[in-house]
């Protein structure tokens, strides 16, 4: 273990996710297993800047690993986008006696992180929390687990009411850049047709899917629209021209937006948080630098930062294969 890092740093940015809590938890715990000090940062890279910082240890975080959203809080800022932001930020740290980071967000975060350790030398850790999944280097990010639930659960409510009124429900569900939302929970909750920025089905193929469904007896339908999709230029969009087609469907929206990224973390969310901060700690104690932690064939491994953020995460073809047998 490295006898030069005596303080760690950490902090919440980007979007919030189940799980980000426990995550703070793991690392302040972790941190006092090991006989060192950790510091809350709160705001994310704004409160670096301010130098909004708490000393926290194992009791700072008691009740906190049921919790969604983040005890540390997030928020944008421009200020670190530039040099001079960047410089009081490590100013900040260099005051409060913090010698290394810990950044639980998704790849803007990330980026963040690579250019301040590039400009500063400053050890960076990061662990990917973001409920889009959309990181490389880890099959499961913090707080997707737990979305995939909240969709799941959702959609089965809708069916009920689209089975009693014969409708046809289109569910936009999130995933500006992927598509694993949507898939995922399409295929469990039942859906008929999933549409996901990867795979541009076009309209004809919802269309003739739709034809299916009604032919095979089918008097309601679920769609599942991932918001990045570009079948249409919106879900409202697409809605009228499914009516178009379909006048003797009750075409149907239901947008569940910001409700995906709250709610108790689920089971398997607390414990990949608790494995990944544990894993961040004890990898800057190693001297280890500009790694992403990760969960990979159930093992927790690190990822460089920069292949993090520029590689892709890809769908799982297989899944599109099993959506189209089930959907029949």
């Amino acid at each position: 273990m490295s006898n030069t890092i005596k303080k760690i740093g950490v902090l919440t940015s980007g979007g919030d996710s189940p799980g980000m809590n426990a995550a703070i938890r793991s690392v302040v715990r972790t941190c006092a297993f090991h006989n060192i000090g950790c510091v809350g940062i709160y705001r994310g890279y704004q409160g670096m800047i301010e130098g909004d910082f708490k000393e926290m240890g194992p009791r700072s975080v008691n009740n906190i690993i049921n919790k969604g959203g983040t005890i540390l809080k997030s928020a944008r800022s421009t200020e670190f986008r530039t040099p001079e932001g960047r410089k009081i930020a490590h100013q900040n740290l260099v005051n409060a006696g913090v010698d290394a980071l810990i950044v639980i967000g998704g790849d803007g975060s990330f980026t963040g992180a690579l250019l301040f350790n590039s400009e500063f030398n400053f050890p960076v850790i990061g662990i990917p929390g973001t409920i889009d999944n959309d990181i490389f280097g880890t099959s499961h990010t913090l707080g997707y687990d737990t979305a995939l639930n909240t969709v799941v659960e959702v959609i089965d409510k809708i069916r009920d009411t689209a089975s009693s009124h014969n409708r046809l429900f289109l569910i936009e569900v999130m995933g500006r850049d992927a598509g694993h939302i949507a898939l995922n929970a399409g295929i469990g909750a039942g859906a008929e047709e999933i549409l996901i920025p990867e795979e541009d089905l076009g309209l004809e193929r919802l269309l003739d899917s739709l034809k299916k469904s009604k032919a095979a007896g089918k008097s309601s339908s679920i769609v599942v629209i991932a918001e990045g999709d570009k079948i249409g230029k919106s879900v409202f969009e697409l809605k009228d021209y499914v009516e178009s087609n379909f006048p003797e469907y009750d075409v149907r929206v239901s947008v569940l937006g910001h409700m995906q990224r709250g709610g108790s973390p689920s089971c398997f969310d607390r414990v990949l948080a608790s494995r990944l901060g544990v894993k961040a700690v004890e990898s800057l104690l190693e001297g280890k630098s500009n790694y992403m932690a990760g969960l990979l064939c159930d093992k927790i491994t690190l990822t460089p930062l920069e292949q993090a953020i520029k590689g892709n995460s890809e769908i799982d073809k297989e899944l599109l294969r099993v959506s189209d047998i089930v959907s029949i």
